[in-house]
């Protein structure tokens, strides 16, 4: 937790920002992410450079046999690089894709540092402080208790047994 902008008692507003949390880790989590991704656009660059390579490759192979100037294990050898290359651009454009993926898996991380009210209404409970570490691993943490409407409360209460008879109707 970086800050805690509320306290116990507090009114918020829903979208009022209650705390940020350190987002250190993430922000270079992103930027090794965008570089993975650079490095996965230049593959795919390069992939289809070889693409566009081997298919003129196959062209000239396919002439040069046609008249009977290239042996048929040549150019089967063009054909398999052809493949080759192909595979190698759909694997390229795969890890682009990838990489793109964990990117917008890590902004949306990013995007949930800031925790605010979901509603109007007055803090009940704090249970974080500046400082602390939240971990979410199976379940939520419960960080703020916000109550919309302190006059509409319901209390369930028990009251002993030898105490119900002085318990009347619109006491306090």
């Amino acid at each position: 937790v970086k800050t805690v902008a509320v306290d116990y008692n507090d009114r918020v507003r829903a979208g009022q920002v209650l705390a940020r949390l350190d987002t250190t880790k993430l922000e270079a989590q992103a930027r090794q992410i965008r570089a993975t991704l650079d490095a996965a656009h230049a593959r795919a660059e390069q992939a289809l450079a070889t693409l566009v390579e081997a298919r003129a490759q196959l062209e000239r192979a396919e002439r040069l046999a046609g008249v009977q100037l290239l042996p048929p294990a040549d150019l089967d050898a063009e054909r398999a690089a052809l493949k080759r290359a192909e595979a190698e651009r759909r694997n390229a454009a795969a890890a682009v894709a990838q990489a793109e993926a964990s990117l917008q898996a890590t902004e949306t991380d990013l995007t949930k540092t800031v925790i605010r009210s979901p509603i109007t209404g007055v803090v009940l409970k704090r249970t974080i402080e500046p400082g602390q570490t939240v971990a979410a691993s199976f379940q939520a943490p419960v960080l703020f208790t916000i109550a919309e409407d302190l006059t509409k409360m319901k209390l369930d209460i028990d009251v002993d047994e030898a105490d119900v008879g002085q318990v009347q109707a619109g006491q306090e």
